[in-house]
């Protein structure tokens, strides 16, 4: 049973059993997903999208995806969906992968 995942940052366990939230990149329908990480400390790198939704996007606080911290995660590991994230905001974060992969 695989269920089908759409850009939002869900909660995952990491291995410290401590929860994080990540934005889902890719659900290639197997028992893994692609997710960057998503922190509230701003980083002054290029690879960072700031959220400029982040309530809506189910946060807590002021967020950035940190697109160069990608993980390989079992679906399992996901508690549950935060929220979704806005298009302007999922516009940046794929504009900037797509500049990163060129």
């Amino acid at each position: 049973m695989s269920a089908a995942f759409r850009p939002s940052p869900p909660e995952i366990a990491d291995r410290d059993s401590a929860h994080r939230p990540a934005l889902v990149l890719l659900d290639p329908s197997d028992h893994d997903i692609l997710v960057a990480r998503v922190t509230t400390q701003r980083h002054q790198s290029s690879f960072d999208v700031e959220l400029s939704e982040w309530k809506e996007a189910g946060l807590l606080a002021p967020s950035w995806v940190r697109l160069h911290k990608l993980a390989a995660v079992e679906q399992r590991l996901v508690r549950r969906k935060l929220g979704r994230v806005p298009e302007t905001d999922w516009s940046t974060v794929q504009a900037l992968m797509r500049q990163m992969f060129r």
